[in-house]
């Protein structure tokens, strides 16, 4: 068996046992804590029952994805180590959903940072991505379109790294409104993280496909706790990371376009989020959905969040086939 095979099996069997064996010592942990989620007023009257429910869960799959990949680095010290950025950068925005989680539990109330300290301290982890990246030369300024075998050249470089900022906080935010009922995040994730290891390795880069394989065994091992009914949530802690994640791994592979495609439904849930307040304000108070993020319309119009939860990792899974086929002439 291919021995790049065998270090990603290898990879995501890790990630699940460890997410799983942290979770059993996580869990008694978080209730000690009293790290109880709160809920929004204006949220489905039926999500008030979660209330207290555990959150912070997103360092079961964080702690197991950091395991596997500084062990699978430490154990080859070979390739080039771009897994180690896109690790980076889902860190910070790790920490910074961390903060936010630390601020709503001791306070007990559901806001944590103001909307400004959030967006300030993302622009800042991507900036020191995108930085760390240029001055090692591991940041590609050639834009790769799907589908189209030829790049547009050289880009210019301030208007590139403008507009992959708004991207990367762009691509976070957008994960972190999709965790909005059990599951849903971490399920959307997987077929994403398995569309980046396989392109890892067909791009031959052994090394950087053990971050998406760590994390796709990491979000299976956690989904255990938190398929409805949830026994814990991800938090900000768990989303923010994987957004990072996300968009890391796109930069890194140098196609952050690819992201429209696999992420489709991170675009859907901020688009209807932005398109339901915008119109909000333009109306002086109607709506288009019946409530936002769109998976939220869906439930007031009677879907089960075990439906929802299956009708959109399927349309994710769909959308990460295409991006396949749209990546594929690059390598």
């Amino acid at each position: 068996m291919d021995r790049t095979l065998i270090t990603v099996l290898i990879s995501v069997a890790a990630g699940f046992v460890a997410a799983l064996l942290l979770g059993k010592a996580l869990l008694p942990a978080l209730r000690a804590l009293k790290a109880g989620q709160s809920i929004k007023e204006i949220g489905p009257k039926w999500h008030n029952s979660k209330a207290g429910t555990p959150t912070m869960g997103g360092l079961m799959f964080i702690a197991a994805a950091i395991l596997c990949v500084l062990t699978g680095w430490l154990a080859m010290r070979e390739g080039d180590n771009g897994h180690l950025f896109a690790l980076g950068l889902a860190l910070m925005f790790g920490l910074i959903g961390f903060y936010d989680d630390f601020i709503k539990v001791k306070k007990k109330r559901n806001l944590g940072l103001t909307g400004t300290q959030k967006l300030l301290l993302q622009v800042l982890a991507s900036a020191i991505f995108l930085a760390a990246m240029h001055f090692t030369g591991h940041l590609n300024y050639d834009l790769y379109i799907p589908f189209v075998k030829e790049p547009v050249a050289h880009v210019p470089t301030v208007l590139y790294l403008a507009v992959a900022i708004f991207a990367i906080v762009g691509c976070v935010n957008a994960v972190n409104l999709t965790d909005g009922i059990d599951g849903l995040a971490s399920g959307v994730t997987m077929p994403v993280m398995v569309f980046f290891v396989l392109v890892s390795m067909s791009m031959k880069r052994a090394g950087l496909a053990t971050f998406p394989a760590a994390l796709l065994g990491g979000l299976g091992g956690f989904l255990c706790y938190n398929f409805h009914p949830a026994k814990v949530f991800m938090g900000d802690t768990g989303s923010l990371f994987l957004g990072g994640a996300v968009a890391g791994l796109a930069f890194v592979l140098d196609m952050p376009l690819v992201l429209l495609l696999v992420g489709l439904i991170y675009v859907i849930e901020a688009l209807s989020d932005i398109i339901q307040v915008g119109y909000f304000k333009l109306t002086h108070g109607k709506r288009i959905f019946k409530m936002a993020p769109i998976h939220h319309h869906f439930e007031m119009c009677g879907w089960s969040e075990e439906k929802i939860w299956t009708v959109f990792v399927l349309v994710t899974a769909i959308m990460c086939v295409v991006a396949w086929f749209g990546v594929r002439i690059w390598f």
